[in-house]
């Protein structure tokens, strides 16, 4: 083209001007366009390296799902550490690592219940009902990820929850899992098939609840309805109170009075429980429906017990007040009995104690990663619940407090993941380190600044505690994607505070769990977070919790739509969104709620 100008010119032996030659490109339109696309294209491929940006897929060039509720700033908002586009893209960057790993699973594993994602073997370690494909349901919904959604709803429709002859299913993980991934998925999507097998499903499990007491047993077979216990003997506390989010919103949902009546029973037990103080232990009496134990603990055997407390109050619209008062019977005393400070860089944890009398407990020391929950529950609490301004502070403060020491057993790890389980550094005396007196004391002196075990109120320590947490804590335990706890309280603490600290936190165990858990078909549990070299031993297991839990919340943290409204919804213990609802007065009646406040 170029070359056909120089000739004309040859007679002037000059090259041409820029107009001459804009001149002739633009008479020759269909030749010079291909050329600027080219440029185009080359220009936008090259963007990110051009102008520093993390890259992004081409696939991702779109907007993220609009809300399922009315979007909204969360209170007391502060301005983002990261730019918009910079959340937008760690975002995207969360929902390709799902699509990583549940494409691993879809390839090689698919419809078994997990991957094993280093070998590419499939695992049946639960029902064989394909646990990977109930528990990514909603995440899948929530990224925009239809295609595999729509796969799986047919998977889903075909299925049949009749076991084999000798086979038992294990009823509190196939209510949180299943019947929470079915129930939450129908909520988002309206699609019938879902509720249809979730109907299904629920009434095929609702014969384990066939005890003296009510107590749902440890499994059940359900060709038989035949049933049986686990390996405590008794039934667990987490095990009684942690199905009646599921069953309560499919009464709702389906009208069948006994959904309601077999979870609240469990919760009657609750009301008329001989139970010091709100101090509920962790066993109870299959038959009698009696304490078994006197242990009091938010950790393994109870964490969702607490948590289904509160959210069984919000879910219903704040109507079922006896729930209520046994939360703030329970949190309460937590606080009270549970808090403590290690002796020498004053961090905060939550433990587990043994009973002895009404005013004497011996606590273990044991901080669980599993008692990570708590953070959020008693940020959401403090939001939700009309506490006096005292009480709001205290649940606010060890809120923060908890989630920063939650953040620190991640900070101080070799490979940035958290251990399972921290034995903390106790005083001689145990008394000598509850944190609440401490805390009364600190505000009788006009609440100096570096307040007790709260990192947050106290960030100029942030790296001293860093560097001497081994001197207040062993770790113990591998991280087996253990992590979705603490995130749900980073994203919980970050939606009704707005802190971006939280935001950043969870950005960096998102980099660790990229860098030591990322396999080529999937991700694989770290077995020591505690590895100096730069790779770390893995296991050959990729839980379904991953796919529900760890990467949903990961997504909901970066992204600053609040797609799912906590005021519209609560989140089951797997993390499955159930729609906040209002019981009709029919059953009102029937079921014989009271809105006495």
């Amino acid at each position: 083209m170029l070359s056909s100008l120089w000739t004309r010119n040859t007679s002037t032996s000059r090259f041409p001007t820029f107009r001459e030659a804009f001149s002739s490109l633009a008479g020759r339109p269909l030749r010079w366009v291909p050329q600027l696309f080219l440029a185009f294209v080359f220009f936008l491929y090259f963007r990110p390296t051009i102008f520093g940006e993390s890259p992004v897929s081409i696939e991702h060039f779109g907007d993220l799902p609009p809300p399922v509720g009315h979007p909204h700033r969360p209170p007391l908002y502060r301005p983002p550490t990261a730019s918009a586009n910079d959340w937008k893209i760690r975002a995207h960057s969360v929902r390709d690592a799902f699509v990583h790993a549940y494409k691993g699973y879809r390839d090689n594993a698919f419809p078994a219940d997990e991957l094993a994602p280093m070998s590419g073997k499939s695992r049946n370690n639960f029902n064989s009902w394909g646990v990977s494909i109930y528990d990514g349901l909603d995440t899948m919904w929530l990224m925009g990820l239809t295609e595999y959604f729509d796969e799986a709803v047919k998977v889903i429709g075909e299925a049949d929850y009749t076991t084999k002859p000798h086979q038992y299913v294990p009823f509190f993980e196939t209510i949180i899992r299943h019947l929470g991934g079915l129930l939450s998925a129908y909520a988002l999507s309206a699609d019938p098939i879902l509720l249809e097998q979730a109907d299904k499903m629920g009434g095929m499990l609702l014969p384990a609840f066939d005890t003296k007491s009510g107590f749902p047993m440890y499994a059940i077979n359900t060709r038989t309805n035949e049933t049986r216990g686990g390996w405590t003997g008794n039934t667990l506390w987490a095990e009684a109170l942690s199905n009646q989010l599921e069953y309560k919103y499919l009464a709702h949902l389906t009208g069948k009075p006994e959904y309601f009546e077999k979870a609240e029973r469990c919760m009657q037990i609750m009301y008329e429980a001989d139970v010091t103080e709100g101090m509920f232990p962790t066993r109870w009496d299959t038959q009698s429906g009696l304490p078994s134990n006197s242990q009091f603990s938010v950790g393994a055997f109870a964490d969702s017990a607490h948590e289904y407390l509160l959210k069984q109050w919000l879910m219903t619209s704040r109507s079922e007040t006896k729930i209520r008062d046994l939360y703030l019977r329970a949190v309460n005393s937590i606080i009270e009995r549970l808090l403590y400070i290690t002796p020498n860089r004053e961090i905060l944890y939550v433990t587990d104690a043994e009973i002895r009398q009404p005013n004497r407990s011996i606590p273990s020391g044991s901080f669980e990663h599993l008692s990570c929950f708590l953070p959020g529950l008693l940020a959401l609490g403090a939001q939700t619940l009309d506490l006096p301004q005292n009480e709001k502070e205290i649940h606010s403060w060890a809120a923060e407090g908890l989630a920063y020491s939650c953040w620190l057993s991640y900070a101080d790890m070799q490979t940035g993941l958290g251990p399972d389980v921290m034995s903390m550094q106790k005083f001689q005396k145990a008394e000598d380190g509850l944190w609440l007196p401490r805390v009364e004391k600190w505000k009788e002196e006009g609440r100096k600044e570096g307040h007790l075990g709260c990192g947050s109120l106290a960030p100029q320590r942030h790296r001293e505690i860093i560097r001497f947490i081994r001197k207040s804590a062993v770790a113990t335990g591998s991280e087996c994607f253990r992590s979705r706890r603490t995130l749900e309280s980073f994203y919980i603490l970050w939606r009704t505070t707005g802190d971006p600290q939280w935001r950043e936190r969870g950005w960096s165990v998102f980099q660790s769990i990229q860098k030591y858990a990322k396999t080529e078909l999937g991700y694989a549990s770290v077995v020591d977070v505690d590895r100096s070299s730069t790779t770390a031993p893995v296991k050959d297991e990729m839980p379904s919790y991953f796919l529900a839990e760890t990467l949903k919340y990961l997504y909901l943290l970066f992204t600053d739509e609040e797609i799912i409204p906590l005021d519209k919804w609560v989140f089951n213990t797997e993390a499955h969104p159930i729609p906040i609802f209002q019981w009709t007065d029919e059953e009102k009646k029937l079921y014989n709620i009271s809105m006495d406040l």
